[in-house]
């Protein structure tokens, strides 16, 4: 995938110039809006809004709670917009003290995140929270490196239970794609 003005037309929804200066050492032609921080201004709100108008909008952000906040806050106001992930291990910096983000991900990593999109299609999910819970996702011992490895397999990054489940329904993960997602973690595939 080439990533570039003529013939990618989006809008990359990222954290700070950090990441943008990143993803630009990668791909010279991307655009992206920065959110200053989590606490997400009504005024970028409102560019956002306006250039999901003419062009894609995919969130980017950071794989911690900052970067879930904000992923939140900007769905809400654009809830077509598609979505990008990097693992925690992706967005680790090689500096001890520093943050874990987009900034910090390989070449080989973004690519991968920008070219395997997520779009919310909650209406295609058959998600049960029983099921879910009974496959290990939630309430047990070891349900967190669960959930973790699950994310990194579907490529929908992690939360925590409750986060977890939401995000797969948003995204439409069937519980057929769930369940065999678990089979292959667990069968370390």
């Amino acid at each position: 995938m080439v990533l570039n003005k003529k013939n990618f037309n989006a809008v990359i929804v990222v954290e700070g110039k950090d990441d943008t200066i990143r993803l630009k050492q990668f791909f010279p032609g991307i655009e992206t809006i920065e959110t200053q921080g989590s606490a997400v201004s009504e005024n970028v709100l409102k560019q956002i809004k306006k250039l999901s108008e003419t062009k894609d909008i995919i969130i980017f952000t950071d794989p911690d709670f900052n970067g879930e906040r904000i992923r939140r806050i900007v769905t809400e106001a654009v809830p077509n917009a598609k979505q990008a992930f990097i693992t925690r291990k992706e967005g680790e910096p090689i500096k001890r003290g520093n943050s874990l983000g987009v900034e910090h991900a390989s070449k080989e990593a973004l690519k991968r995140a920008l070219s395997e999109l997520h779009e919310v299609e909650p209406e295609k999910s058959d998600l049960d929270y029983d099921l879910y819970t009974q496959l290990g996702l939630a309430g047990g011992q070891g349900s967190r490196h669960l959930r973790e490895q699950v994310g990194i397999k579907l490529g929908v990054g992690y939360g925590n239970s409750k986060q977890f489940f939401k995000r797969l329904h948003m995204f439409g993960i069937s519980m057929n794609e769930l369940s065999e997602a678990v089979k292959e973690v667990q069968n370390g595939k």
